[in-house]
């Protein structure tokens, strides 16, 4: 099925359209990020060719060999897993994006390890927002303390929030998660720090996330199928 990746892509984005239309968002205000994790290149390949620019990768073992493959076409690569210390250096370096960070701490070793050569590494402050012990991220009240000081770091450009809510299949129930996050927006910019991305959604929940102010979703196997990708265990 050559197309299918193509088709499947169309169709994600004539639903992304739909939520904006059906839910009072602008036009073109929701980016659709295409989770690669477990996918051969070949795959990242065709969503390439068919329009797709945003991937995102939660392991660096396994994204390297891709984006090093991939470096003559403009991709912009998203880091979106757990974060391991001795990652730091070469996420810092081979990514655009890191949509995980969930301490000061862990923002200063980025804001060191990002070459110079490199604009600013773009991040979004990951936020736990059900208090699950099984999931990173920072608790809400704590987000503001963390916001402020990503601002001072010149490496860095703060750009958003993300979260990942507990798994919730009725759609109003969907709502009252994402809708924590867009209130902790809102309070930042009140605060002063204004941020123009909310990186929550996914294939079973997006249209909720669109609805309460997502700005970019995170789609993996309704895009390319299923994963077939092993994660390298080598140490680098």
């Amino acid at each position: 099925m050559p197309h299918a990746i193509q088709e499947n892509l169309a169709f994600i984005n004539q639903q992304i359209e739909q939520c904006e239309r059906q839910y009072n968002r602008e036009k073109g205000s929701v980016r659709l990020l295409a989770v690669s994790k477990g996918q051969p290149i070949e795959k990242i390949e065709k969503a390439y060719a068919a329009g797709q620019r945003r991937f995102g990768e939660n392991y660096l073992q396994e994204a390297l060999p891709k984006i090093n493959a991939l470096s003559k076409l403009p991709i912009e690569w998203h880091f979106i897993g757990p974060i391991q210390s001795n990652k730091i250096r070469k996420i810092a370096a081979h990514f655009d994006w890191v949509e995980s960070i969930d301490a000061g701490g862990l923002a200063k070793h980025f804001n060191d390890e990002r070459p110079h050569d490199l604009p600013p590494l773009q991040i979004c402050i990951q936020v736990n927002i059900g208090d699950e012990k099984t999931k990173h991220g920072v608790k809400p009240e704590e987000v503001f303390s963390l916001a402020q000081y990503c601002l001072t770091l010149p490496r860095l450009n703060l750009r958003g929030l993300m979260t990942i809510p507990p798994p919730c299949e009725k759609f109003n129930e969907q709502r009252q998660a994402f809708h924590q996050l867009y209130k902790l927006q809102q309070q930042l910019k009140a605060q002063g720090i204004i941020l123009d991305t909310l990186s929550m959604g996914m294939s079973a929940d997006f249209a909720a996330a669109i609805a309460e102010g997502s700005t970019m979703i995170r789609i993996g196997t309704a895009i390319f199928g299923k994963r077939v990708v092993k994660r390298r265990e080598l140490p680098l």
